[in-house]
């Protein structure tokens, strides 16, 4: 039997159970990986898994069973018939009852295109190319290159007639640069790749490139110089600004942590109530769009079954919508939006941002920092510090440069950015007509942990904030 005739079984046996609703996720995983480190290849990974995540709604209460590579349908039938019970006790005394939005039944089936197939020997020739790159500046101490293919089957099957299929595969690269000369120590990482083949990391963002970029930054920051505190005007490239996105825009509209769902081991937002009022300069427009081709947040139905949609969530300044599930649009009354996404079939769903972006404006990235004065420009994501409420951060960068009449300076390092989120966000004054993606592979959400890939993004804008070193 089959994984998607479990599921289609398991349905049937939950409904006879008395469930009101039942979902099964069938899905399976292939993962090939490697990591090189000064030149030798340290390890390889190769591993399968599969399974089924069977959630049923009872009386208002979620129920949630779980199984790894099904052999017998006997012992699923018992587990699912124990996860109605536990759901039908739960509900007797849940407070507020969980009602789903409506949505249509779809049938459909994806295959997401793979230009060029991966393979272990192409991996490792790209790997170590990559690696003896970074090493070409002579004060580069370490250098790291980890590289893998994941392949997804994903079935998702639920009791309002749905059976969607999607076929995708992701591929990523992870490299460092470490450099140390007279007593410093500076590093500089990168994380390439996307949901495609081979060619996420070839092509436009070729680790290769990116494998010279981070040795010459890592090497040349050596020299650099740090900076003293101070509130400036800030230029961000677009791989700074898809962190800033990530913290500061995309995990506040997700609609659990605005209803204080996640508040005891998340966070919330600080704009929880606040939908259609202004949070920021008439600049500021936020999409989370989950259609954008090669993200890896990049899919055509979410967890749910709801088909993937362009969500606007902030528009020229005014807060106008948050990332919803089945659940959580029927408490805001509004539709759900395809924002539901479970790390894999052992895990329930969560509110999960697909690819949240800053949009792009209409001003060239040059003349944005020919406009400026005094200030700096920002680049590269480093670590991000954020408060509960997602209201006061600190942000640190790969390099910084100074701006003096519109000209750039060298590079300065150990970098943070900081700033409260209504307060620059009112600042921002320009956005560039450029526009990149950059993926995140290790976003952590939810209790048990869930670990999500996503994309995140922008072009170059501009702000004010305040910019210090690490040290002061």
């Amino acid at each position: 039997m089959s994984l998607e005739d479990y599921a289609e079984k398991a349905v049937r046996i939950a409904l006879d159970a008395g469930s009101q609703y039942c979902d099964v996720r069938a899905e399976s995983v292939k993962t090939i990986g490697l990591t090189i480190e000064n030149g030798e290849v340290e390890n390889f990974v190769s591993s399968r898994d599969s399974g089924l995540g069977i959630r049923v709604l009872v009386n208002g209460a979620w129920g949630f069973y779980s199984v790894s590579e099904p052999q017998s349908f006997g012992v699923i039938q018992q587990n699912i018939v124990d996860a109605v019970k536990t759901a039908r006790y739960y509900s007797e005394y849940k407070k507020h009852k969980v009602r789903l939005a409506e949505i249509r039944s779809f049938t459909d089936g994806i295959k997401f295109q793979v230009l060029v197939e991966p393979n272990v020997d192409e991996m490792v020739k790209l790997g170590l190319e990559s690696d003896k790159i970074i090493h070409d500046k002579k004060r580069i101490i370490k250098s790291s290159v980890s590289m893998h293919h994941d392949k997804f089957h994903k079935y998702f099957v639920n009791s309002e007639g749905s059976k969607i299929t999607q076929d995708f595969d992701d591929v990523m690269a992870n490299l460092s640069a470490t450099a140390h000369y007279s007593g410093l120590t500076e590093s500089v990482s990168t994380t390439e790749g996307g949901r495609g083949g081979l060619e996420m990391i070839t092509g436009k963002n070729d680790i290769l490139v990116a494998s010279k970029t981070i040795s010459d930054k890592a090497d040349a920051l050596l020299d650099a110089k740090t900076v003293k505190e101070e509130k400036a005007t800030v230029v961000m490239n677009p791989d700074f600004v898809a962190l800033l996105a990530h913290e500061i825009l995309g995990h506040p509209s997700e609609a659990d942590r605005v209803l204080g769902k996640e508040m005891a081991w998340a966070g919330g937002a600080w704009w929880a109530g606040k939908l259609g009022t202004k949070i920021g300069s008439p600049e500021l427009n936020v999409i989370d769009d989950p259609t954008i081709s090669s993200s890896l947040g990049w899919y055509k139905y979410d967890d749910e079954g709801v088909p993937a949609t362009r969500k606007v969530l902030v528009e020229d300044g005014i807060l106008s919508n948050h990332m919803q599930s089945r659940e959580t649009a029927s408490l805001f009354d509004t539709e759900p939006n395809s924002s539901m996404r479970a790390t894999g079939y052992s895990f329930m769903p969560l509110v999960r941002m697909a690819c949240t972006c800053i949009a792009p404006g209409n001003w060239d990235p040059a003349e944005m920092i020919r406009d400026v004065k005094n200030g700096f420009l920002i680049s590269g994501m480093k670590i991000p510090s954020i408060d509960m409420l997602r209201y006061n951060w600190s942000i640190s960068c790969q390099y910084a440069q100074k701006i003096e009449n519109g000209e750039v300076g060298g590079l300065l390092r150990d970098v943070i950015v900081m700033g409260n989120s209504p307060e620059f966000f009112d600042s921002i004054d320009a956005r560039g007509k450029d526009f990149q993606v950059r993926p995140i592979g290790n976003c952590g959400k939810g209790d048990p942990m869930q670990i999500m890939r996503m994309g995140n993004g922008g072009p170059h804008i501009r702000g004010k904030s305040i910019v210090k070193s690490v040290a002061t």
